[in-house]
């Protein structure tokens, strides 16, 4: 364990955590929503520090990530714990469990790990990483000084303190925007929709790469209204923000919805490019044209993907090669 990162003393034994937009007010033995942050006699502190409990090497485009270094690999980690309480969790069995799970991997070794794979990224992911913060930061910086990036997938709930802490080390985002509806947000998440928001901006702002998933359920969050809502925010902060819109299979808690159609994502996507926005994808379904980057300007085909194979192509140096227009997004990393 170790001491938190981001919490106040509000007498001698109780403590507010500032790490989420929870903010969670825990007397001595209490842990927060995450399960992995205790009161312990009055000091705030992480339970799962440098215990990882899944680690893996992913395409970077399984993040997803398409505009930042596409066809690259990152090495991929997490703990146990999560800050919301998802009803469709993928990822149920580590976010939502209830004992401390993994092994103790310290950040010199990570970073090691990583260096001897000649990658040159390092995804916190699968889980939230906020919650487990004290072990990306540490592990982050070290990696800077060895010219690796940091990237987070991430449901966005944290607070702006940690935000802001965030923009000095972290280098890509992709954030959950699971809903415009804040009625979702408390019905299926636990949490509430305007801090996501309210992040995705000051991440923005402060030069983060940032990319967004929205994973569309049928009759809870894909009516026409909603998902153009979405690009409207989304164009409002900036119009080349990548937007992947996903199918919905049953899992977990939320089996009452069936399978997304693959026709409402693809139309999904079109609402999206109508609406003004440069870059949307679609995902988890087989769809060649919704799964490419294309030039916004001349209407080029830059990248193709199948899968997580990428295939480059009239494109380079950031450039449209047929009409010259810049793209968006960090394409190599010098």
């Amino acid at each position: 364990m170790k001491e938190a990162l981001f919490y106040e003393k509000i007498d001698d034994c109780t403590v507010q955590c500032n790490l989420c937009s929870h903010r969670c007010i825990l007397k001595p033995g209490e842990t927060g929503i995450c399960n992995v942050r205790e009161n312990m006699k009055g000091t705030l502190v992480s339970n799962v520090y440098c215990k990882i409990a899944a680690k893996n090497i992913d395409p970077v485009e399984k993040k997803p990530l398409y505009h930042f270094v596409p066809g690259s690999y990152t090495y991929s980690i997490s703990t146990v714990g999560c800050n919301l309480k998802c009803k469709n969790c993928q990822n149920h069995e580590i976010s939502q469990s209830k004992s401390i799970l993994g092994y103790f991997i310290s950040p010199e070794e990570i970073v090691s790990e990583i260096s001897d794979n000649r990658l040159k990224s390092i995804s916190f992911t699968y889980t939230e990483p906020t919650v487990y913060y004290e072990t990306a930061r540490d592990i982050g910086e070290l990696a800077i000084k060895k010219d690796i990036r940091n990237i987070f997938v991430s449901n966005g709930y944290m607070t702006m303190e940690v935000t802001e802490d965030l923009s000095k080390w972290l280098h890509a985002i992709n954030i959950d925007l699971k809903s415009f509806s804040d009625a979702f947000y408390k019905r299926i998440c636990k949490a509430s929709l305007k801090p996501i928001l309210d992040n995705i901006i000051r991440l923005k702002e402060n030069n983060v790469w940032v990319e967004i998933t929205t994973l569309l359920i049928p009759e809870y969050n894909d009516s026409e209204n909603e998902i153009r809502n979405i690009a409207k925010f989304i164009k409002s902060v900036d119009k080349s923000i990548p937007w992947h819109i996903s199918a919905f299979y049953p899992t977990y808690l939320l089996t009452d919805a069936p399978p997304t159609n693959p026709s409402s994502v693809k139309n999904a996507r079109l609402i999206g490019l109508a609406e003004g926005l440069e870059y949307v994808y679609t995902g988890n379904i087989r769809d060649i044209e919704g799964s490419a980057t294309f030039c916004p300007e001349c209407g080029e085909l830059l990248i193709a993907r199948a899968g997580y194979s990428v295939n480059i192509m009239n494109f380079s140096s950031g450039k449209c090669g047929n009409c010259g227009k810049s793209i968006s997004g960090v394409f190599n990393f010098r």
